[in-house]
């Protein structure tokens, strides 16, 4: 076992990137800890305390009042106040909502709501994540390819498709003539989720005003929508990718229509190679719509 006493700091500087590319995310203890036993115990010491209450009721104000020295029998006895309730997580609400629309709203350019989306503080996913993970590539390519959310790669890199998937994403658009100088790159939700979850409804709908409006500023003449969770949102459908995919879609956004074309994401050809075939169709379908 490797212990960090023994590294020099440029040795555990190396590890723990070595660590962070391989998509380790959590640090375990030196020694190991049985979290069964000590919930056991929790759960046990909680079940003493409420027998002991329950055995022991407290005696109501008034009557301390009344029993205490020199009390007075006649005196108002202070109200009595329910426990506070448990700190409620902070869920972005319809005021979120109107914030973000009015944020991205006001962006007249792709930096402007760049700029807005990193001081925009109305969403619980903004918490968890080390970037806001916006565009890469040509904004004035014409070609935008979109996915649904950042991964480790891309929170830590703070650009869409990194990592392996990046790679393969790479090989997929030179194989049809593009790369990332040839179109722009981005996800529907510029934060990743804790834990890569899916986002929750709220927090999709916050998320909606932006990714709309970089359509409408990169104003792209054909779309490109990488997995499950991308076609859904844009499609509004609950089939899967292999239902919504390989069949061109008109989307409108403010006065804009533009075609869309859904695939597979990057991430179902690693775990499912055989998958590529499939790909390599809606590739080919999307290049033959696009010039030259």
């Amino acid at each position: 076992m490797i212990s960090a006493r023994t590294l020099a700091p440029a040795e555990v500087a190396a590890l723990l990137h070595f660590y962070a590319d391989a998509g380790v995310e959590w640090l375990l203890e030196d020694e190991p800890v049985d979290r069964i036993a000590a919930f056991a115990a929790q759960q046990a010491a909680h079940a003493s305390q409420k027998r002991e209450r329950t055995a022991q009721p407290a005696e109501a104000p008034q009557a301390a009042a009344r029993r205490a020295p020199g009390g007075d029998r006649n005196a108002a006895a202070p109200p009595v106040r329910a426990p506070a309730s448990a700190t409620a997580l902070a869920i972005p609400d319809a005021e979120a909502i109107a914030s973000a629309r009015l944020a991205a709203s006001s962006a007249h350019s792709l930096e402007e709501l760049k700029l807005a989306l990193e001081a925009f503080g109305g969403c619980n996913l903004k918490n968890g994540a080390r970037s806001t993970v916006f565009t890469d590539g040509n904004p004035a390519a014409g070609v935008m390819i979109i996915g649904p959310m950042p991964t480790a790669d891309d929170d830590r890199d703070g650009v869409p498709f990194s990592g392996r998937q990046g790679q393969l994403l790479d090989r997929m658009l030179a194989a049809i003539g593009l790369s990332r100088q040839t179109a722009l790159i981005s996800n529907v939700v510029p934060w990743r989720p804790p834990g890569n979850r899916p986002p929750s409804a709220v927090e999709i709908d916050i998320c909606r005003p932006f990714i709309e409006r970089q359509i409408e500023l990169a104003a792209p003449k054909h779309l490109l929508l990488l997995g499950n969770f991308t076609a859904r949102y844009f499609f509004g459908e609950d089939g899967t990718i292999f239902n919504l995919r390989g069949e061109w879609r008109d989307l409108t956004f403010g006065n804009m229509t533009v075609p869309a074309l859904a695939s597979l994401h990057p991430q179902d050809l690693l775990t499912a190679p055989a998958n590529k075939a499939l790909a390599w169709r809606d590739l080919m379908l999307f290049r033959s719509r696009l010039p030259g």
